[in-house]
């Protein structure tokens, strides 16, 4: 079988639109591809004609996992002087096919314990990692995919996302005594948030936030009677923490409804690869029988979600090579462990 090039596979993958809810055209691309390479492969559905692709030659010990969904808008691949510009190229489409040819190495020297996890939905909820978990297979790691610029990632941070509902009393604008604003109040809310004392930690430093829609009122000319934000805090414990300071801070002037909760994780790393820490979240906790986790992948996690979405063509092969080695020492230890 010919190796598998990662740069052409990328550009192929990237030129198929697969925004958040559309992957049933990609998923069927790479079913079709690695079942022509010899692969038995589950679509596993997910309604929609969505579908996560589970890929293997044996029983796998190890699987790379990544995501087939991307973020809005679409735009198609183009390559300029060594660099693949388009929607996935570093999130997450270059990643995944690093991690076919590297399967596609692995498996020329024989080794056929590695399995292939490309679930839907993850930037959005993460609905197809969590239908994935429950068809696990006994494998011992599990090589998650997302950009860290080719370093292990030593934790990721949790997400914590609310929605600050404030309530008003609509009136004429002209007798504004007569009413009371909903979107002030909000605003004093927000406000609020800039000076709470948030949790810290040594290793993932301290929980940050970002206010991402804000909405409200009726007419220019009316006292809003209603006004709602939605924060995301980048955590970094117990959310529970985060929540307590919250309401100690804005609970006298909001309502306060929890929306989304992913848990910070602390991974695993290996002698011999440069580690980081990201700010992001991943897929990992909602895979958590798939293995013990690792999370590496090829591209900045600076130009994912921009219009300058990129990866290095040189970058690719040496992930490529990174997750070669991964698995080799990955795969010894478990044979060691079972000895």
């Amino acid at each position: 079988m010919d190796p598998v090039d990662p740069a052409t596979l990328a550009r192929e993958l990237i030129d198929i639109d697969s925004t958040t809810g559309r992957e049933g055209e990609v998923a069927a691309f790479l079913a079709r591809y690695l079942r022509n390479r010899g692969y038995a492969v589950l679509e596993q559905p997910l309604g929609d004609d969505r579908c996560n692709v589970i890929a293997a030659l044996g029983d796998p010990r190890l699987v790379f996992s990544t995501h087939v969904d991307c973020v809005p808008p679409f735009f198609p691949s183009r390559e300029e002087q060594g660099v693949i510009y388009g929607r996935g190229a570093c999130d997450a489409k270059g990643i995944l096919a690093a991690q076919v040819a590297a399967a596609e190495r692995l498996r020329a020297a024989g080794e056929t314990r590695v399995g292939l996890v490309f679930v839907a939905g993850e930037e959005r909820g993460s609905d197809g990692a969590m239908a994935a978990n429950r068809i696990a297979s006994p494998s011992a790691f599990l090589i998650n995919g997302e950009p860290t610029d080719n370093r292990l990632g030593a934790a990721t941070r949790g997400v914590y996302r609310v929605k600050l509902h404030a309530t008003g009393r609509a009136a004429h604008s002209g007798y504004p005594e007569l009413g009371e604003s909903a979107i002030e109040r909000l605003i004093d809310a927000l406000v609020a948030l800039r000076s709470a004392p948030w949790p810290q930690d040594q290793l993932l430093g301290a929980t940050h936030y970002t206010v991402g829609l804000m909405h409200g009122g009726l007419a220019p000319n009316i006292v809003p009677p209603s006004a709602e934000a939605e924060v995301v805090f980048r955590t970094i414990g117990d959310h529970g923490e985060v929540r307590r300071v919250l309401t100690e801070c804005v609970g006298a002037l909001v309502r306060i409804e929890d929306v989304l909760e992913v848990p910070p994780v602390r991974l695993a790393t290996l002698d011999g690869f440069d580690t980081a820490v990201f700010s992001y979240t991943t897929d990992i906790p909602f895979l958590s029988r798939w293995g013990a986790p690792l999370l590496f992948g090829p591209g900045s996690i600076h130009v994912a979600h921009t219009d300058r979405e990129h990866v290095a063509v040189a970058e690719l092969s040496a992930a490529v090579r990174h997750y070669e080695r991964l698995a080799q020492q990955l795969l010894a230890q478990s044979e060691s462990q079972r000895v």
